[in-house]
């Protein structure tokens, strides 16, 4: 017990007083909590009232998530190369500040159109504001701890999930409009502020990554060797695509449940559940979801990442059949048990695992690519289950045909093992 906490703590303190690594993630933890509670994990609820209020159908308000994947996609490649070019700090100041106006005019909307603008300016500032831009700075300054750094980050989004019980008493005392603009009001006060924890590379500040100077041959199992991958170099490697791929599929099923969990619980042919209950359950997989993150963080430094996915993506299709089948309470916990810790301990490992391959160089830019196909499975996943929901009146085949998705992506990260070095670097040691 003591080894270990001494090995914390060397981690945490690697020079006698806490490395500002670890600030920039609890940092970017705060901002990821406004994404998680106000947004992402919030929006089956605004879904199922909106569909009361304005008679939408599951696939028009489904397709409006979706194009906001699609937005957030097209924009990873540019947004990547801007965080690399211009640092963290500026993105995510203009991203949280479109992300509130976005909110505040969500409070306006009376057609479709203006869902449609306003779902718009919210896409765009969370992915601006939100987990692209704050993982490049945790690349940078993480080696060794690197997949435990971006879980704490991750922690922020899953204790949103936890309350998103709170949006929910919101959304019932005060209504759906003022919860949005108070959302707004909110992601100002609370999220402009963590961002002056946020610097983009430790030498800056006349730190190291880890805080530790290593030596310039050491290698490790767990961070980069060998020189860093261009984009160009990246995107012509196995890896870069299996991986790709491989989190496109497992966001069909996270991108789905986002949108249509709240919905299909309530159901009245279903479970029948009320909003609160149903809020229940998504703080129940959101806890779920904690445990993963913790847990992942530490298996990404001790195991091989790639294997470890591979477990996740079988976690998550399990668990969407289990929720397409599900006739009682037990069947639904174990859906929330399954997916959030499926989703939890993959989280940390899809940065961690890229920036092991890749390098920190140009990490942003990378992932920014990887991001045109990985917005596919958040496109797909809700605009299908929607469009099958309203084909057949439940969400049944549609939860079911989505699952088999991510099963398929097990295999992907199985083949997406490590890639060789960048051929100019062999070249040179001919």
């Amino acid at each position: 017990m003591n080894s270990t906490l001494a090995r914390i703590d060397h981690a945490i303190r690697p020079r006698g007083h806490v490395f500002h690594g670890w600030w920039i993630a609890t940092g970017a933890a705060g901002i990821q909590f406004l994404s998680g509670v106000l947004w992402m994990q919030s929006f089956g609820a605004y879904n199922a009232l909106l569909q009361a209020d304005f008679g939408w159908s599951s696939a028009v308000i489904g397709g409006a998530f979706a194009l906001t994947r699609v937005e957030s996609g097209l924009l990873g490649p540019l947004q990547g190369w801007l965080v690399d070019r211009f640092g963290p700090r500026l993105i995510l100041r203009i991203g949280l500040v479109v992300f509130a106006a976005g909110f505040v005019l969500f409070g306006f909307i009376n057609t479709i159109l203006m869902f449609y603008l306003a779902f718009a300016l919210i896409a765009l500032g969370s992915s601006l504001g939100g987990f692209a831009t704050l993982m490049v700075p945790i690349v940078n300054w993480f080696n060794r701890h690197r997949s435990k750094a971006v879980a704490v980050s991750q922690l922020g989004y899953s204790f949103g999930g936890l309350c998103v019980p709170v949006v929910v008493v919101s959304l019932e005392l005060f209504g759906w409009r003022a919860t949005a603009i108070g959302s707004g009001v909110v992601i100002l006060l609370v999220g402009l502020p963590f961002v002056q924890l946020v610097h983009h590379r430790p030498a800056a500040k006349g730190e190291v990554p880890d805080g530790i100077a290593e030596p310039a041959h050491a290698i490790t199992s767990h961070g980069h060797a060998g020189p860093d991958f261009t984009p160009t170099e990246a995107i012509r490697t196995r890896a870069f695509w299996f991986m790709s791929i491989g989190h496109a599929l497992a966001l069909l099923t996270v991108s789905t449940v986002m949108v249509h969990l709240v919905p299909h619980l309530a159901a009245e042919d279903g479970l029948d559940f009320s909003l609160g209950q149903a809020g229940w359950i998504v703080a129940l997989m959101t806890a779920c979801q904690m445990v993963g993150q913790l847990l992942g963080g530490w298996l990404g430094d001790h195991m091989e990442k790639r294997l470890v996915c591979v477990g996740c993506m079988i976690a998550h299709g399990t668990g969407l059949l289990v929720l397409a089948f599900a006739s009682n309470l037990a069947m639904v916990v174990a859906f929330a048990a399954l997916h959030g810790l499926g989703w939890g301990v993959r989280g940390p490992l899809m940065v961690a695992l890229r920036a092991d391959y890749f390098g920190a160089t140009s990490f942003g830019t990378i992932m920014g690519l990887s991001s045109l196909i990985v917005m596919l499975g958040m496109m797909v996943g809700p605009v299908v289950a929607g469009f099958m929901a309203d084909l057949s009146g439940n969400h049944v085949a549609g939860f079911a045909m989505l699952a088999c998705g991510s099963l398929l992506g097990a295999f992907l990260f199985a083949a997406a093992t490590p890639p060789p070095p960048p051929t100019r670097h062999s070249a040179s040691h001919a």
